[in-house]
């Protein structure tokens, strides 16, 4: 991975099945991916100073975000959470494990959630601009849907990487939710480089300049 502006990376990862779908209707997602995408977004995890996901993504999936099928330090655990809405009872709010922050708008809801509260920034890039601040210049943004479209939306994201599996779900979750466009010319064709990850798929996104230009 090479670093962006300011000596700093922001990758977004995905995994997803081959119509676009992360989870069935009813919310089941374990497991999208096979072993070989499970262990890259490990080797994802090992590489990054913070890992972010919000509120729904703790909630669905109870997620611990550490650091667990490949050799690595776990990073810190990045809760975006405006209105402290991720049951206290999930894994990473136990205190057993790397530290954990809740960017809010709602500390004084914290209870007995074993993390720190941050105030909640504005936008996307102000959220890197606070983890920079913080020691956390490499930071992967694991989903769910809502929170990594906002970094998507707001040109917040260096690099994607999109772990594709060879399965039909048919219909579902989609992995992205973004605004709707009116003609080809104004969407996204960044560089991707394709890489087999067993019987999946890697597309490595290039964000950083992509080009919305249609040959």
């Amino acid at each position: 991975m090479v670093a962006g502006a300011l000596g700093r990376l922001a990758i977004g990862q995905l995994g997803q099945s081959l119509d676009g779908r992360i989870a069935t209707p009813t919310g089941k997602s374990h497991y999208i991916n096979g072993a070989d995408g499970r262990r890259h977004l490990h080797r994802l995890r090992a590489l990054a100073d913070a890992v972010i996901v919000g509120t729904g993504t703790v909630t669905a999936d109870n997620p611990r975000l550490t650091v667990r099928l490949v050799s690595g330090p776990n990073p810190v655990r990045v809760v975006v959470d405006p209105q402290m809405r991720s049951p206290a009872e999930r894994a990473i709010f136990a205190g057993d494990g790397p530290e954990t922050w809740v960017l809010t708008r709602a500390a004084h809801l914290l209870g007995e959630r074993r993390a720190q509260p941050l105030d909640l920034p504005d936008t996307p890039a102000e959220i890197l601009d606070l983890l920079a601040a913080r020691g956390c210049r490499v930071v992967l943004v694991e989903g769910g849907t809502a929170t990594l479209s906002r970094f998507l939306e707001a040109g917040a994201l260096d690099r994607l990487h999109l772990m594709i599996a060879p399965l039909l779900i048919g219909s579902g979750h989609p992995g992205f939710d973004l605004p709707p466009i009116d003609t080809l010319e104004q969407a996204h064709r960044p560089a991707v480089h394709w890489l087999p990850l067993g019987p999946e798929l890697l597309a490595d996104v290039q964000l950083s300049g992509d080009d919305r230009h249609v040959d």
